[in-house]
Order: C-alpha cells, then structure tokens, then sequence
C-alpha cells in the first residue's frame, strides 16, 4: 500500500440532580461474543435472590457502580460512593439533604459477607469473590474484553476477539490478509511533516490468530521517527507463544528487528513510547529511500513464525508459516 500523505485520525465533573439515575447498569460490551457459547447468561443469573438484593443496595445511587469503603449515608439513611459525595455539592441525590461526613459501616459490613461471581461471567469466567477482591480480579481478568486496537482514532468500541477484527475490517476499513510474511511499501511526498501521526495498521491472520502490524511516524525528542510494531490480538502469555522479525533497507544497507509481538491489552502508545519495534531514524529512512532524499520510500518485510518447545533439549525452535 503506498500513502502520499498522513491522515490525522484523532463529561462535567459535577453532576445535576436531574442527571441522576436510580437503576441497575452493568458495563455495556459492544455486542462482544461470548467465549462460552453462552452469550445469554448474565451476572445475576449466578447469585441468590437474597444476595443480588443486598447486591442491589451496594450500588450507589448516582453512577450505579458497586460501593466501596468509604460509603456514605445522609441523616436519613440514603447512601452513595465516595466518588460521587464529591460531585453532588454535599446534597443527598435523594432526599437532598445535606450529606456530612457519616459513614454507612453496617453496609461496609455486610459487604465483607457476600460473595460474587465476576462481572464476565457472560463472558466465560467462572469465577466467585469475597466482594472486596472482586473488583481487583475484574480489573485482571482474563474474559474481560479487549479495547479496539486501531491507532488512528480514540475509538471506545470493546468486544472479544471475533468482534473486534470484524469492527476493524467493517468500521475502520483496516486491510485484512491472511498468512505469516508481508511485504510493505510506505511513501511520504514530504518526509519532513511528521507530527504524531498514525499511517497504517493491517491486520494478519496466521496460526489461527490474529496479529495488528503498524506503521506510523512520530516526533522523538526533537528528531522525527518512523517506527513498525507488531501486536497480537489476545493476552499477553499467548503473545509470549510467537515471534516477528521486520527488515527495511535500500540502497545495500538494511535494519533488521526481532521480537515477541505485544498483547493488545498494552496499548498502542505504551508499545510505541517504548520503542520496543523497528525504529528508523529519518536521515536513514531518506538514505533507504535513495533519490534526491526528497520523498520517503521505505519497503517493510517481514514474518511471524510460532516458537515450540523441542522435547529433547527444551529449547524454543521456529514453526515457520509456509
């Protein structure tokens, strides 16, 4: 694919009383799969009646988030989070009376009895917490979905994996090949206009995975950059199953780079302010593009092979895609 240019793709703190909500809210998943061919199943549908009912008065009126210590409770007894006592001007949400600084520490109580399942359980996890270790799980858990890898844009979609490649190929246009080598070809008419700016991902499918090559410039210090990273769409211990390489060069001079893709639960600004990728110099990527150094053409190849354990020695031997 060849680019003459570079695309820029890129709530008040206090809340009214008419703002707030009194129903139960779980955090909404963009139409993810479910890994367990389940997708019907929700978080209530695991806990007793009495349970979810005490559940229901551990979730705080304004955003409906389940409470944590400090709860809080006005005179009359209606509580609310710590989060929100601070955005409603110390006026109850419900009766609006003035809150004070009174701790609900019966509902503290109780909450330190009930045991959970996780909120992804639709997703497939089966597991069930003490409530005070379940939001420390949730934030970890491996159902959890994933967010939209794609750079050029702060997209907020989340989905398992088989939604969010198809949001990719359908929402973003994102190119869609299948096999483990690529073979790229990048051109910028005036290499010298680099401001932070996403140029490609492209989305390969090999080994039954799917794995996100991008390509994009940058401003390191005061030195533009070009930098190619590969991130594979799944967790970061699958990840550790693979390996890339990526080579660019011209001119009888080349770079090349190896490494283990990153999971995409790392986002696509820590792995690039992390250089952990292909990172061209632009003096460099002029050389490699020959001419009067006065259009950028770079050439990116590349490959992904799957690491295997050798049975006899225990070490890591390549499984190269044909």
């Amino acid at each position: 694919m060849e680019l003459d240019s570079i695309d820029y793709m890129t709530s008040s703190d206090v809340i009214d009383d008419d703002e707030i909500h009194h129903h139960n809210q779980l955090p909404s998943l963009s139409k993810p799969h479910s890994n367990n061919g389940n997708s019907n199943s929700t978080v209530s549908s695991a806990v007793h009646p009495s349970t979810t009912s005490v559940q229901e008065l551990l979730e705080c009126p304004v955003c409906t988030n389940s409470m944590y210590p400090p709860i809080h409770q006005c005179h009359n007894g209606h509580t609310l989070c710590s989060t929100c006592k601070t955005r409603v001007h110390n006026r109850c949400p419900t009766c609006r009376q003035e809150l004070g600084d009174i701790r609900c520490l019966a509902l503290e109580k109780v909450a330190e009895s009930l045991e959970l399942p996780c909120k992804y359980t639709s997703l497939g996890c089966p597991e069930i917490f003490p409530y005070y270790s379940k939001l420390k799980h949730e934030a970890l858990c491996n159902f959890r979905p994933y967010n939209c890898p794609y750079a050029g844009s702060e997209c907020a979609v989340i989905g398992d994996i088989p939604f969010l490649v198809a949001h990719l190929r359908d929402d973003h246009k994102v190119d869609m090949h299948s096999g483990c080598t690529f073979n790229h070809r990048y051109v910028k008419s005036n290499p010298r206009e680099v401001e932070n700016a996403t140029w490609m991902l492209t989305v390969f499918h090999c080994f039954g995975q799917y794995f996100c090559l991008h390509f994009e410039a940058f401003q390191l210090g005061m030195a533009p950059v070009y930098m190619a990273f590969l991130r594979f769409m799944g967790d970061e211990i699958e990840a550790r199953n693979y390996s890339y390489s990526l080579e660019v060069g011209g001119n009888g001079r080349k770079l090349i780079w190896e490494g283990t893709p990153r999971s995409i639960r790392d986002s696509h600004l820590k792995v690039r302010d992390s250089h952990d990728g292909l990172i061209i110099q632009r003096n460099m990527a002029l050389f490699f593009s020959g001419g009067d150094r006065k259009e950028l053409k770079l050439r990116v190849t590349g490959r992904i092979w799957k690491e295997q354990q050798n049975p006899e020695g225990g070490a890591c031997i390549p499984n190269l895609c044909s």
